[in-house]
């Protein structure tokens, strides 16, 4: 079996479940937006949020990818940033629990924390981010062992704001002889570092994977056109673009494939992303023909967006095993 190794900001989810929007006007967030604070206000809001019972979920996007490649059963890795506190420890074990080998680095600063307010009959989410010691995380953090003997190394695209870190990821992951993956995260991010992003995936990424706006924000097209766009960049070999509940498009080369999107009942989008991206590249680890990594990353991401959160329960993870077996079945005959 294939290894893959993900960097990321190691971020703890903080959920909590309320019945009105009161905390979020205390603490003048948005509704359904995503604020970045500060330690003070990140305690404040933590300390708030204990009251109404909260759950921990060790995430952020690469983290929620390489937990899904070790449940499919790739020895997977991760590298992150923690505090040497408890929401660090509890990082650490976690990911650990999972299978995944954590080559956690320790900063000064407390541990990242995303504290979700969860409201509505919609379970509308509203994030407040203290990203803490994952901020401190420098090239110099890396060295050649940590990439050694993974075949794939996926990276988390709001890590590229840091690029001089991922500058010295990538150059040693190629090294290594690695296959790069990054989902590209969010457009803002594309937009603000457009010049390395396009450096980034015409001289080292093999595997992209954006949804609509982050793939119009790289190449200022529509959909489709965007996907055989990002295809078409000289190192590049597959491009993935998701397109919500309406399904996905990859392509490599000339050839292009629309995924539609497996059944689902959905509550929560929150992961899907980063699912799906599990889902393609262990699909891809096998040998699978492109159309089949797209449905199978459609299957793993139908199953993450029926619970709330980013961790998908025990039958669903059955079920989903069940019906990628029957699918890679089918096309191994």
């Amino acid at each position: 079996m294939k290894s893959i190794l993900g960097i990321g900001n190691a971020l703890t989810d903080i959920l909590a479940v309320l019945s009105d929007d009161t905390l979020l006007r205390r603490f003048h967030l948005p509704l359904g937006s995503m604020q970045h604070v500060d330690m003070e206000t990140g305690d404040r809001i933590w300390d708030a949020l204990k009251e109404y019972g909260v759950k921990y979920v060790p995430g952020g996007s690469a983290a929620n990818t390489v937990t899904c490649t070790s449940i499919f059963g790739m020895p997977s890795g991760y590298i992150g940033k923690i505090g040497n506190d408890d929401l660090g420890n509890l990082f650490k074990s976690t990911m650990e629990q999972y299978g995944v080998r954590a080559q956690m680095l320790y900063g000064t600063k407390s541990s990242g924390r995303c504290m979700v307010f969860i409201t509505g009959a919609n379970a509308e989410r509203t994030f407040a981010d203290y990203m803490g010691a994952t901020l401190e995380m420098g090239p110099e953090d890396l060295v050649p062992e940590m990439f050694e003997g993974y075949d794939y190394f996926h990276i988390e695209g709001y890590l590229v704001q840091n690029q001089e870190l991922i500058a010295k990821a990538v150059r040693l992951a190629k090294a290594a002889g690695s296959i790069i993956s990054i989902d590209m995260a969010s457009y803002n991010v594309v937009e603000s570092n457009d010049a390395f992003f396009h450096n980034l995936v015409e001289n080292y990424v093999d595997i992209v994977f954006a949804n609509e706006t982050e793939a119009k924000a790289f190449t200022k097209l529509e959909p489709r056109e965007a996907c055989a766009e990002i295809a078409r960049h000289c190192h590049c070999r597959i491009s993935v673009v998701k397109v919500g509940k309406a399904g996905s498009m990859v392509q490599s080369g000339d050839e292009y494939h629309f995924i539609d999107p497996w059944p689902a009942t959905p509550v929560d989008a929150t992961g899907a992303g980063d699912t799906y991206a599990a889902g393609f590249l262990y699909a891809h680890s096998l040998g699978m023909p492109l159309r089949v990594c797209g449905e199978v990353g459609s299957i793993i991401a139908a199953k993450v967006v029926e619970v709330i959160g980013t961790k998908i329960d025990v039958p669903r993870w059955r079920d989903a095993k069940q019906e990628i077996r029957e699918l890679i079945a089918a096309n191994t005959k």
